[in-house]
């Protein structure tokens, strides 16, 4: 009878557990404004295919595994685009798109009837590549589509790294041992201070206890009302 309850125990843990290791989950904000979770933003695995909208709190979870590019995007936001190292769950700060026109004056120019004309015989130009290993003349006909794609997984890789020193240098126990603070106000303060990328690479090495006190301070000028945070993980049925 034992024998039977912990078989019983097990079938049901074990759907949680796989879903826990191939699947990530976490919380979408806006960059500008980091207590405004988006509701409805495109998350992608490229590697997978699989396709995600976040819920109405900015939760999110996809089927994913070590290795995969994952994107996230909205209408009216910069997509981002990360390369898993791990599975732990969360936050994305989306930056929102600016575009900038510039304005032209276009009442003096004089157009020629002959700009839009397209020669018959024309041929799409492709690259060549002089070797003398290979006699001479070779078409080189997608290496900068690759090499473009690889410093882009390149650049992924690298802000990977940056996330991961983040992660062991700005963590609750870090901060706790700092600060003296704790509980819920811990976890908002986490969540809304994190270091971006962008701020540990400016500044190398990175002053983390300058920086965290730095925030703390700028955490007790805001309003009760500000400094509250959802959980980051929504439970799911």
């Amino acid at each position: 009878m034992m024998l039977k309850k912990l078989l019983l125990l097990f079938l049901l843990v074990l759907p949680t557990i796989v879903f826990a290791q191939t699947a990530l989950t976490g919380n979408i904000f806006d960059n500008e404004n980091r207590t405004n979770l988006l509701q409805g933003v495109a998350v992608k695995n490229l590697s997978n295919k699989s396709f995600v909208l976040t819920d109405k709190d900015g939760h999110f979870a996809i089927a994913a595994k070590v290795g995969d590019l994952i994107s996230f995007g909205m209408a009216g936001f910069e997509t981002d685009t990360v390369y898993l190292i791990n599975l732990f769950p969360r936050n994305v700060y989306l930056r929102v798109q600016v575009t900038s026109l510039n304005a032209v004056n276009v009442t003096a120019a004089k157009i020629s009837p002959y700009l839009n004309f397209k020669d018959p015989n024309a041929v799409a130009a492709r690259g060549v590549d002089y070797s003398k290993d290979r006699g001479g003349l070779r078409l080189n006909l997608g290496y900068g589509k690759y090499r473009r794609e690889q410093a882009k997984l390149q650049a992924l890789i690298e802000d990977e790294k940056y996330q991961e020193e983040i992660n062991k240098n700005f963590n609750a126990e870090y901060v706790k041992n700092l600060i003296k603070f704790e509980g819920e106000d811990l976890k908002n303060f986490i969540a809304m201070f994190r270091p971006t990328v962008e701020q540990v690479k400016a500044d190398r090495p990175f002053n983390y206890s300058f920086y965290t006190v730095k925030a703390y301070h700028a955490w007790l000028k805001l309003p009760p009302s500000q400094r509250k945070l959802p959980p980051l993980v929504k439970k799911t049925n």
